[in-house]
This record gives C-alpha cells, sequence and structure tokens, in this order.
C-alpha cells in the first residue's frame, strides 16, 4: 500500500523492510557489544519508526478530512474543520522538510560553533545572542543539548561557544545556518546610544559516529591544558582540566571544558576534532566535484548570510533566500524555522530567481 503525498510515493513497505533488517542486524552475535556500531543504527531505528508513525496519521487524517469533505463543499464548514486542515497542512509540511533531507549527513547530529567577529564587547554580546537564539530553537524542537564549551567576554558575551544538538535531523536542519551574521542595533554599551553593527560567525559541521574511521597521528597534534574560565565563585575549576588541541596539517583548533576531568575534556574535544575533519575532507570532495562540473561553489564561511536589524525599524533577513520576518524578537528567541525551510526549499530547487521569500510578520 503506497501513501501519495507531495507527488512522491512513500511506500510504507519500504519503511517496514528498513526496520526488518536493521531487527536482524541487532540479533547479530556480540552486536551490543559494539555501542560505537549499534548506536547510530538504533537511533536510524527511531527516525524510520516515528516516520512510519507519521505516515500512519497522516493516513488517518486523510480519511477523517475526507468525512468533512461534503461539509465543506456545501459551506458548511465550521471553525473546528479550519482547525483540523490547517494542523494536517503543518504536519504534512513537516514531513515534506524531512524528505528534502537526504544528505548523507542530515541524519546525523549537529556541532556548532560560534565566534564573535571583530569589535570586542559589541561583538561577544551578539554572539551570546546567537547562542542563546540556537538554544531556544532546539529546546522547542525538541532536541538535546550539550555546551562542550564557552569562553566568557571580558566585560560581556562570549568569546566563543561551541555546543552538541542531539536529535533525528539536528545537522540537516542546522547545517544552512553556516556562515556571517550580522546585527544592526543601538549598543547597550555605548554612552552616546549610536548605532553599532556587529558580527558573528556560525559554523555547524555532523557529529561523527566513533566507527567512521579518520586517521589522526599523534605527532600532528598539539594538546594544551590550562584552567577552565568562569564567573567565578566556589565552583571555579582550580585544576587545568581545560583541554585545547591544535591539529597541525589543518590549522584546526579545538577546545573543551565543559567538564571537571581533563581526560573527559580531552576525549570531547578529539570527538569534535573528528568531526571538524571529516566536515574538511566531505566540503574538500565537493568543492572538487563542483570544479570538475564547471560550477562555483559558494563559500559559505565568511558569507554574511542573515541581518538582525533592531534599529532603526525592527527586521530579519536571509540574504540567500530574501526571506523577511518581521518580529526580531521572535525570531532572537528560537523562531528560524522560517528561515531554516526557505534555505531547504532553495536547496531543492524550489526557490525562484525572483528571491520571494517568507511575508514580513
Amino acid at each position: 500500500m503506497s501513501f501519495c503525498i507531495f507527488g512522491g510515493i512513500f511506500e510504507e513497505a519500504g519503511l517496514e523492510e528498513q526496520i526488518a533488517q536493521i531487527d536482524r542486524e541487532m540479533q547479530a552475535p556480540g552486536f551490543w557489544d559494539n555501542h560505537a556500531g549499534s548506536a547510530p543504527l538504533l537511533q536510524r531505528r527511531r527516525q524510520i519508526e516515528r516516520r512510519l508513525a507519521t505516515l500512519n496519521r497522516l493516513r488517518a487524517d486523510a480519511d477523517e478530512l475526507a468525512a468533512w469533505r461534503e461539509l465543506v463543499e456545501e459551506g458548511e464548514a465550521d471553525a473546528e474543520v479550519e482547525e483540523f486542515v490547517e494542523r494536517l497542512e503543518r504536519e504534512l509540511h513537516q514531513l515534506e522538510l524531512q524528505l528534502k533531507l537526504s544528505g548523507p549527513d542530515d541524519d546525523k547530529n549537529a556541532l556548532v560553533a560560534i565566534h564573535p567577529g571583530a569589535g570586542g564587547t559589541e561583538s561577544q554580546d551578539w554572539a551570546e545572542m546567537l547562542l542563546r537564539m540556537y538554544l531556544r530553537w532546539a529546546e522547542q524542537q525538541g532536541y538535546q543539548v550539550e555546551l562542550l564549551d564557552r569562553l566568557e567576554g571580558e566585560e560581556a558575551g562570549i568569546k566563543s561557544a561551541t555546543f552538541a544538538v542531539r536529535g533525528d535531523y539536528a545537522y540537516g536542519y542546522l547545517h544552512g545556518e553556516t556562515g556571517v551574521h550580522r546585527l544592526v542595533r543601538i549598543s547597550p554599551y555605548d554612552a552616546a546610544s549610536r548605532r553599532h553593527t556587529s558580527f558573528a560567525s556560525v559554523y555547524v559541521y555532523p557529529e561523527v559516529d566513533d566507527d567512521v574511521e579518520i586517521d589522526v597521528e599523534d605527532k600532528d597534534l598539539r594538546i594544551d591544558t590550562y584552567r577552565a574560565s568562569g564567573a567565578g565563585g566556589q565552583h571555579v575549576n582550580k585544576t587545568e582540566s581545560a583541554v585545547r588541541i591544535t591539529h597541525h596539517p589543518s590549522g584546526i583548533v579545538v577546545s573543551c571544558q565543559n567538564e571537571r576531568s581533563q581526560h573527559k575534556n580531552r576525549a570531547t574535544a578529539m570527538k569534535i576534532l573528528r568531526a571538524r575533519l571529516y566536515d574538511l575532507e566531505i566540503s574538500k570532495r565537493e568543492e572538487e566535484a563542483a570544479a570538475r562540473e564547471g560550477k562555483k561553489k559558494d563559500i559559505a564561511w565568511g558569507s554574511q548570510i542573515r541581518s538582525y536589524v533592531l534599529h532603526p525599524y525592527r527586521m530579519v533577513k536571509d540574504h540567500r533566500t530574501n526571506t523577511e520576518v518581521g518580529d526580531a524578537d521572535r525570531v532572537l528567541d528560537g523562531g528560524i524555522d522560517p528561515f531554516i525551510e526557505a534555505w531547504l526549499s532553495e536547496q531543492m530547487g524550489e526557490g525562484e530567481a525572483s528571491g520571494q521569500g517568507t511575508p514580513a510578520s
């Protein structure tokens, strides 16, 4: 039995067969002894189960909608029917978005790094605002979040932060956030109340499964330890538990000070490094493929993707899709779905050259 939606065909039997195949692998001797290999497979099974449950729920909703059809055609639809239709449309839209996440890493967890640009306290405060925005978004989506590293600013804000977002398709939804984010506002740190422009960079990369082979040699690493920074008080770590790892061949530097244990921080920093190296290799392959096809690939890192204007008017605009939202406070409180959805649609070739975006609200 198939379920038609958005011009595509979802084969329910195909999803059930995928679950059956995973179950057969789980029954293999020694499967549960290898956590690194079993965890990704279990996560994949949960994803398929949820998608199958969504399809079944939508099928039931479609049957119920058919029962309302006569009332709608006779003009007797009431608020209850309209509410039902709106809910169904939202569920269909969410499923459509998931179907756009077909990349090899889209179903993975995400690691997000935020760094302020030049500008001292202004940019550091803006970086912290972005950190809060993404944490609020993840919370609203029901994702699990782990703050891996946070370096406080000298007066306010942060000098850097790295956190993990764990759950279905976290990387798929977030990886379009990579780039430079611009803030325009009246500075709360300027006695003359002048308008300031601040920048911060966001970089998103997939969390790599432990069973993925990534060659990292000890001779290529420099490992430094230092005292974790904090706001002071009795909980400040007085030992050198924070870890910074420099990978000389790539120039990548990662750090972690989330745990009181130097051993745990080192393990987490290595996990971040492996993810960065994996992402670097994937990016190189994509650039080589684009060069072979004669296509010019946009460089997301260092490119301004979105402006958040709080003065003289209030508006958030994505420069890639021209999507605009007038409620800047809602966006900064985690309401970034319109931008994520527009970017995903454009990646699937649905965005028009005219750049029509979401109307301001």
